[in-house]
């Protein structure tokens, strides 16, 4: 044999070998979710609409108008496609049409990132026909815009602003063709006086270059009053009506101090004056023991109307006992009423936001599918060849792992753990009430697989609910991290399970609680875990941007 026959030989040895240890993939039949909120228990009568009107993890809302169709976008972070785009007709039934991130191109170095980093606020305008999403993406490319002429895509490629230092960038197109940009950034002198000190800033920018014209300039400083110590003055989105240019922002951090504020000038060359009565919203005021609260008002956006009317979106935040929220930030409405001075008041201070109030007057359009809001069941048979708008990746997959066909999700395992900042074999939707029901079918795994339900919010706190086999045959287990490592809680012996047999995971979470069950080919029913703490899954416990994910997880166990 010659060195050439020799090597071609061991390559073709290796490559036999390679394929023959390539990991098999997992089929999961269907996942099923069910909320069961005490809340929406009873539907809002005929004329009303349901606050929120987006549940669950829908964070810093961004809303425009065009014509007599709404467009509305919410931060994605490092979940993958980002930047979800929602449509309505009505501003009570809202559709996922796309997102704007759905090329693994346009979010790239998500890998290293935790959850809660990457894509943060945007803002959705529109103007001359094209669509203009301006966002940031904390420790990747920072701050950048994408265009289209069709809010459902295609978007462009990110345009990178790489001169803005901060967050939360807005356009505004002002009537004489100007275009300006305000964004959360560094105080004077980039020198902070107390915690959370920033500013706002206004540039002028040409589109056609992406340049700043001229300098920027700082127009807030601290907030409302400094001499308060206001802090993080962020989202700024400049409007104009009857004359006068308003700001508003939110300002007290996105937590129980969260509210909305107002400033105005004639002229943007002048100082921008606020509201002697702000806040125009918060709960920060309400007792924090009032029943079915929502807390964490702010990160508003306004919309006007073809009436004159206008109304705010918003996000807010609903606490069950405890203060725990597992659903994360969510988008609610309210109307917009304007004094006889023409300063805006989203609601009076003292005010509780209402679950359910009277629908903005226009036209009612059919109840969106999947539904956002309110007591819903959902199920996916994987029965389409791409996955539905509900389900994302964390971070932005450059391989491709997951296949559906034949009505199943098939899912190649990876060894990532839900630890491990790299994309993994995990695809995830949002949990959307604080009671509710998820289950999933799927395939025994072969040696050396694990597969089964992640219930996630923070890399160092989940739950992980699977089978796998060892030495002595199938076993299922449930592995926990609380502010740590994860490790094994809870396991059982499945005897007689043979690969390739499908079992029904179910996840029951009851505010406070969660439960793991397990059903078997032959019907029997095992109760993995009852009453485990759900509260780790909560942004109360594991801070950060999100809300509480869950979906099918295969991992290769090493």
């Amino acid at each position: 044999m010659t060195p050439l026959q020799s090597i071609a030989s061991s390559l073709l040895l290796a490559t036999a070998c390679s394929l023959a240890a390539a990991p098999q993939p997992v089929a999961f039949d269907w996942f099923s979710y069910q909320g069961n909120d005490e809340i929406f228990d009873t539907p809002p009568p005929s004329g009303q609409f349901q606050n929120p009107i987006l549940a669950g993890f829908y964070p810093d809302p961004s809303s425009c108008r065009v014509g007599d169709d709404y467009y509305l976008v919410t931060s994605s972070f490092a979940f993958f496609p980002g930047l979800p785009i929602f449509h309505s007709s009505d501003l009570v039934n809202w559709q996922q049409i796309g997102h704007a991130l759905d090329r693994p191109s346009q979010l790239t170095g998500t890998d290293g990132l935790t959850a809660s980093q990457a894509i943060f606020a945007p803002t959705l305008r529109h103007h001359d026909g094209v669509f203009y999403l301006i966002t940031t993406s904390v420790y990747g490319i920072n701050n950048f815009y994408v265009t289209s002429t069709d809010p459902a895509g295609p978007w462009s490629d990110p345009i990178e602003l790489p001169w803005i230092d901060g967050i939360d960038p807005s356009l505004f197109f002002d009537d004489d063709g100007r275009v300006w940009l305000t964004h959360n950034g560094p105080p004077p002198g980039n020198q902070s006086l107390y915690e959370g000190h920033r500013a706002v800033w206004l540039w002028e920018i040409d589109l056609a270059t992406n340049q700043p014209v001229g300098e920027g300039k700082i127009i807030i400083n601290g907030g409302v009053d400094l001499s308060q110590k206001p802090v993080w003055i962020e989202a700024p989105h400049i409007f104009k009506k009857d004359g006068w240019y308003y700001l508003t922002c939110a300002e007290g951090g996105t937590s129980i101090q969260h509210s909305q504020v107002i400033f105005r000038t004639r002229s943007l060359d002048q100082e921008w004056i606020p509201w002697e009565r702000n806040p125009i919203l918060t709960q920060r005021d309400l007792p924090a023991e009032r029943p079915h609260p929502i807390i964490a008002a702010g990160h508003a956006d306004f919309l006007e109307l073809p009436n004159g009317d206008w109304w705010a979106t918003f996000l807010a935040i609903r606490p069950y006992e405890g203060g725990f929220y597992n659903t994360g930030r969510e988008v609610y409405m309210l109307p917009i009423e304007w004094t006889e001075e023409g300063w805006p008041i989203i609601l009076e201070r003292g005010k509780e936001i209402p679950w359910q109030l009277d629908r903005p007057d226009l036209p009612l359009t059919q109840t969106a599918t999947p539904p956002t809001t309110g007591n819903f069941a959902w199920r996916d048979d994987f029965d389409d060849p791409e996955l539905g708008y509900e389900w994302m990746y964390l971070r932005t997959p450059q391989e491709r792992w997951l296949n559906i066909e034949g009505g199943k999700l098939k899912i190649t395992p990876r060894s990532v753990t839900l630890a491990e900042l790299k994309n993994l074999s995990w695809i995830s939707r949002r949990q959307q009430h604080s009671s509710y029901q998820a289950a999933t079918q799927f395939a025994a795994p072969e040696a050396g697989t694990s597969a089964g339900v992640a219930a996630f919010i923070r890399e160092d706190y989940h739950y992980y609910c699977g089978i796998r086999k060892t030495e002595h045959g199938y076993e299922a287990f449930l592995e926990k991290a609380e502010d740590g490592p994860a490790r094994v809680v809870a396991s059982q012996t499945l005897s007689g399970l043979e690969a390739g047999q499908s079992v029904t995971l179910r996840i029951v979470g009851e505010k406070a609680d969660i439960s793991f069950f397990l059903e078997t080919p032959d019907g029997r029913i095992l109760t993995l875990a009852r009453n485990e703490d759900a509260t780790l899954l909560t942004t109360t416990r594991a801070w950060n941007f999100i809300g509480a994910m869950m979906g099918p997880y295969a991992r290769l166990e090493r």
